[in-house]
């Protein structure tokens, strides 16, 4: 399978650093800033000293002006789980670019994740069960052992995104962020996963791969359309049909519509949604696609 998974590929993100909502609440030890106050070094702000505060914080330059006690607060920073649940079905490998071009998003988030001290999570969905990859990856060897086996994802039949991400355990609770990767060219309702997501309080991404053909398809005249998800099946939707312009324009219309829906529903559910082309060169997306929507600096 074609990879864009190479040294120069991860050195060139080690500027960059995923942003997260300030009211997350993950475990302490990580870099992203909170709106809580906690134990780093960096000042904050002062409030007035209560029963039970910390002697040690009260600011006694402080006390001799106003003859109040007050302590010192300190900015608080926690370290986050960032989830990335990828689409193995047959139709992410329908160009190899594609399925190349969706494991690199996913492993570049997760470098971020792991240079930044966070925890992260690889899930492989094939039908209705999401497979972890490397457990929960702490650190750049591990995460490198882990980029070693996404290379070797082995793409076929459906998958059911819902169920998916249902059935997988640990979800987490208010306490980062979870990355679905896929085509979206389902019948299956992906919606149950954002709401089930928004429920457990997760910063949500859904990343949208689609190859040019999926786009603005070229074929003319009679052919014949094949389910790439139900080969083998009995009942495949296979079917011969004649394509004109006008169909590729409704076509492509419905691919708009459909875009369009994903963008509304993510909204209002607080998610982030972008569409990316593999054939968009991967540093673009990367530095312009991801920094759109904030999810980047």
């Amino acid at each position: 399978m074609q990879t864009f998974l190479s040294d120069e590929f991860f050195s060139r993100l080690e500027a960059l650093a995923i942003n997260l909502r300030t009211d997350l609440a993950g475990f302490f030890g990580g870099k992203h800033r909170v709106n809580t106050y906690g134990q780093t070094v960096e000042f904050s702000d002062y409030r007035e000293y209560m029963l039970g505060d910390d002697i040690r914080r009260i600011d006694w330059n402080l006390f001799s002006r106003f003859e109040k006690h007050f302590i010192k607060l300190f900015t608080d920073e926690r370290q986050m789980q960032l989830q990335v649940f990828f689409d193995c079905s047959s139709s992410m490998a329908a160009s190899p670019t594609k399925a190349a071009y969706a494991t690199a998003i996913g492993a570049a988030l997760g470098f971020l994740s792991v240079h930044n001290m966070d925890k992260v999570s690889f899930k492989l969905i094939q039908g209705n069960f999401a497979q972890d990859v490397a457990g929960t990856i702490v650190g750049k060897n591990t995460f490198f052992r882990a980029v070693d086996q996404l290379k070797k994802i082995k793409y076929d039949g459906e998958a059911d995104i819902s169920e998916a991400v249902a059935n997988c355990p640990n979800p987490g609770n208010n306490d980062g962020l979870t990355v679905i990767i896929s085509d979206f060219l389902t019948e299956n309702d992906w919606k149950k996963a954002v709401n089930y997501l928004a429920f457990k309080k997760r910063q949500i991404m859904l990343v949208q791969v689609l190859s040019p053909e999926e786009i603005e398809p070229l074929y003319s005249g009679r052919v014949t359309l094949m389910d790439s998800e139900a080969q083998g099946i009995e009942d495949a939707k296979n079917f011969k049909i004649r394509i004109t312009r006008g169909l590729q324009k409704a076509y492509e219309q419905a691919l708009r519509d459909h875009q369009q829906e994903i963008k509304t529903f993510c909204r209002a559910r607080g998610a982030d949604f972008i569409s990316i082309s593999c054939d968009t060169p991967i540093e673009k997306a990367l530095f312009t696609e991801l920094l759109k929507v904030g999810i980047m600096s």
